[in-house]
C-alpha cells in the first residue's frame, strides 16, 4: 500500500502553495498485519507501528507514536490504514467471479458471523446477507467513475499512480475556507477499484459537509451524501451522522466510533467524519 498527501493553500490574493506534505510506503501481511513500513517525513514513532494489526489496535498505537503529529498529513494517512486496507480485497471481485476463493491466502475474506451489526449496511437481517448467512457479495452494487487526471489539474491533486492489474485506490479530498466565524469543510471520499477493461468502478463514494464554529470548536452542522454504496441498507449511515453535531471537531477520532457505533454508522463514513479532527490546525493557515 503507497500513501500519499498534502496540504495545499490557496489564498485570495497571492500564489498558491504547498503547506506540507506526507506520504508511506507500507507491506501488510494477508491478516493487515504492518511487516514493513517507510514514511516521509521521517518519523521514530513509525517503528513503533510495525507488527500491529489493523483496527483498533493499530489506531490505538498511531495515536500514542506519532502524538505530537496528530494533525498532520502522514497521521491521516496512516489513521486510513484500516479502512483501506479493509476494503482493498473488493479490487478483485471486478476481476473474478471467484474472488473470495481466489483471494484465500493472498488476502483476508471477512466471514459473515464477523460482519454482523458492523455497520449500518450489514445490519442484523440486512441484504447484505444471503439466505444461508453468508456475505452476499453477489448482490454488492457498485457503479463506474472517471479516474482522476492529476495531470488535468495539477492544483487540484497530487501526482497519482497508474497501476496496472487488480488494485484499489481510496481518494479523499478536505476543502476548507472561512465565512465569518465559521469554518466551512466540503469533503469527497471514494474507494475504487480498476476494471479488466481500463476503467474504474467504486463501491464507495461519499460528499460530506460541515460546519465548525471557530470560536468554541464545536461542530454545528454535519450532512453527508450517498453517492455509491454496495447495499441497500448502506445510505441509513448518512442520516445518523448529524448525531455528531455539538462534539468538539478536534476529538472526533474518538467521538465518532462510540456516538456511531455498530449500525448506526458506516466504517467508511465514519472515517470521513474523524478525519475533520485536523481542521482546528489547517484552519490557522485559511485567510
Amino acid at each position: 500500500m503507497i500513501g500519499r498527501g498534502r496540504d495545499f493553500l490557496t489564498p485570495t490574493e497571492g500564489d498558491t502553495c504547498i503547506m506540507a506534505e506526507g506520504s508511506f510506503d507500507l507491506l501488510s501481511s494477508p491478516r493487515r498485519e504492518i511487516l514493513e513500513l517507510q514514511v516521509a517525513p521521517p518519523h521514530p514513532g513509525a517503528a513503533e507501528l510495525v507488527g500491529i494489526r489493523a483496527g483498533g489496535a493499530s489506531r490505538g498505537r498511531l495515536n500514542e507514536a506519532l502524538a505530537d503529529a496528530r494533525a498532520s498529513v502522514l497521521f491521516q494517512l496512516l489513521d486510513d490504514f484500516p479502512g483501506a486496507s479493509l476494503v482493498a480485497p473488493w479490487a478483485w471481485s471486478r476481476w473474478t467471479s471467484e474472488w473470495p476463493e481466489a483471494t484465500s491466502g493472498a488476502s483476508e475474506t471477512p466471514r459473515a458471523a464477523d460482519m454482523e451489526d458492523i455497520c449500518t449496511g450489514f445490519a442484523a437481517g440486512s441484504s447484505a446477507f444471503a439466505d444461508d448467512g453468508n456475505i452476499n457479495f453477489g448482490r454488492q452494487s457498485s457503479a463506474p467513475v472517471a479516474d482522476l487526471d492529476a495531470s488535468a489539474d495539477p492544483l487540484g491533486w497530487h501526482p497519482l499512480l497508474s497501476v496496472r492489474g487488480p488494485a484499489m485506490r481510496r481518494a479523499r479530498r478536505l476543502d476548507l475556507w472561512r465565512e465569518g466565524g465559521v469554518l466551512k469543510a466540503d469533503i469527497g471520499f471514494q474507494d475504487s477499484a480498476t476494471m479488466p477493461d481500463g476503467e474504474r468502478s467504486a463501491v464507495h463514494e461519499y460528499r460530506v459537509f460541515a460546519e465548525i464554529d471557530l470560536k468554541d470548536g464545536l461542530l454545528t452542522r454535519i450532512e453527508a451524501e450517498a453517492l455509491i454504496l454496495p447495499y441497500a441498507e448502506c445510505p441509513g449511515a448518512a442520516l445518523e451522522i448529524g448525531r455528531l453535531v455539538g462534539q468538539p471537531v478536534d476529538g472526533l477520532r474518538a467521538a465518532v466510533p462510540v456516538t456511531l457505533a455498530g449500525p448506526l454508522g458506516c466504517t467508511h463514513l465514519n472515517d470521513v467524519a474523524r478525519s475533520l479532527a485536523g481542521v482546528s490546525e489547517l484552519a490557522k493557515a485559511v485567510p
